[in-house]
């Protein structure tokens, strides 16, 4: 992100912050920290050493000298400054993108950079900074101790010895396309404090404790469970995302208590809502933690629970079945074909033809169902055809097409459900 001239960050001071985080490669960290609405001036640097007036070539030559024990004291971590405006973007939604952009567990190193010099640091400049910075850390670390990662190794301290970096630093990738980052984060989300699961005494508004389901009225083939929390803004978010549209062939249950259904058995313990969870016989096969709007990542997940390995390969894959070997290639009955993780009609049957091909051909399909995207794989152009619901690959489609639209929507069968009248 460009930097504003001193003059310019003058006139906005009064309505922006700005926290100076270390995550290794600072080329790398500008790029990731400048890619969100309300930051508006990312700078990278050098904070938390002794020298106050270090450059590049002093840092480095620093961290050799103590490596090989030549040299004595602390050595400046490459850091970025981040400006945002909190009446657009709050710190600890600042906070959750550098968690998330890169392994904070790693020590004085991140990815292929080796030193002091690349450790993970927040330097905060007031006590709200400060505290912010640690409650996001214990919060971060409950995430990535459930999903197998160590201790979090950031260090959290008051700002100290800020310079700006050379010139040459700044906006580097953006400069240098090809430039070198090394950064990457673990995959881990971050959860934020609205997300926190309360404990199983909690209660509904008028005293009375939630309820525990009972697992004799539930599908005890299969079924899920999303385990919500009272005023969570994220499980109001997955309702209007998800649950409100339901159509999708599995039985689904909410519940604002923490605990599994009666009789049946949870993995581990719950610590974020909405925290979705499919049981079969009773047992926790699989869940997803959290959700921040990203659709297309829960409908994955839920697929690949779903979908048999030959359907994943061409839903995910871009995979291409056999021609002639659609189970539904010959169904010629009224009804609809719809996606088969979320149930959405895709395709009536009286836009169905025979293309001679092999694999199902429609001339049409129903408004907003599909999303368009070029393909230039195996050496062609085409134009690749995905559920809007789900985003999974259905085929492509031609323009040699009967009328009145000339389309052929040739489309794997296999990743159609078909549904009679």
């Amino acid at each position: 992100m460009t930097n504003q001239t001193s003059e310019s960050k003058q006139d906005v001071s009064s309505t922006t912050d700005n926290i100076v985080l270390g995550m290794g490669c600072f080329w790398g960290a500008e790029k990731r920290m400048g890619g969100f609405s309300g930051v508006i001036d990312v700078e990278s640097g050098y904070a938390g050493g002794d020298d106050a007036k270090a450059g590049y070539q002093d840092v480095l030559n620093l961290e050799r000298a103590l490596r090989t024990g030549k040299a004595a004291g602390r050595n400046h971590a490459e850091v970025v400054k981040v400006t945002f405006d909190p009446g657009q973007v709050p710190l600890e939604r600042v906070l959750a993108r550098f968690w998330e952009s890169h392994n904070p567990t790693q020590g004085d190193r991140q990815g292929n950079d080796i030193g002091s010099n690349y450790r993970s640091a927040i330097y905060y400049h007031d006590e709200a900074q400060k505290t912010l910075a640690l409650a996001t850390r214990k919060l971060y670390q409950q995430a990535l101790a459930a999903a197998g990662f160590g201790e979090i190794t950031t260090e959290i301290l008051p700002l100290r010895n800020y310079i700006t970096a050379e010139e040459y630093h700044q906006d580097y990738l953006e400069k240098n396309p090809d430039g070198y980052c090394g950064l990457g984060g673990t995959g881990v989300k971050y959860l934020a404090s609205g997300q926190i699961v309360p404990d199983e005494t909690s209660h509904k508004p008028g005293g009375k404790p939630t309820e525990v389901l009972d697992g004799k009225n539930l599908n005890p083939g299969r079924q899920l469970v999303i385990f919500e929390s009272e005023n969570c803004e994220f499980c109001a978010q997955f309702s209007r995302d998800i649950l409100d549209h339901w159509q999708a062939d599995i039985s689904m249950i909410r519940t604002l208590h923490t605990a599994p259904p009666a009789g049946w058995a949870l993995d581990k313990p719950l610590f974020a809502a909405p925290t979705i969870v499919l049981f079969e016989q009773g047992k926790e096969v699989a869940r997803y933690t959290g959700y921040n709007g990203e659709k297309e990542n829960f409908w994955q997940w839920l697929g690949f629970q779903m979908l048999s390995p030959e359907q994943q390969k061409i839903a995910f894959q871009q995979g291409t079945e056999r021609p002639f070997t659609a189970s539904n290639l010959d169904e010629k009955r009224p009804g609809r074909f719809v996606d088969p993780i979320t149930g959405a009609t895709l395709f009536l049957s009286k836009t169905k033809f025979n293309s001679g091909t092999g694999w199902p051909s429609f001339f049409e399909p129903i408004e907003d169902a599909v999303t368009y995207h070029e393909d230039n794989s195996s050496y062609m152009q085409r134009i690749e055809v995905r559920s809007a619901s789900s985003g999974i690959h259905l085929g492509h489609v031609f323009d040699d097409g009967p009328p009145p639209s000339h389309k052929r929507y040739c489309i794997n069968g296999n990743v159609l459900k078909f549904i009679p009248d």
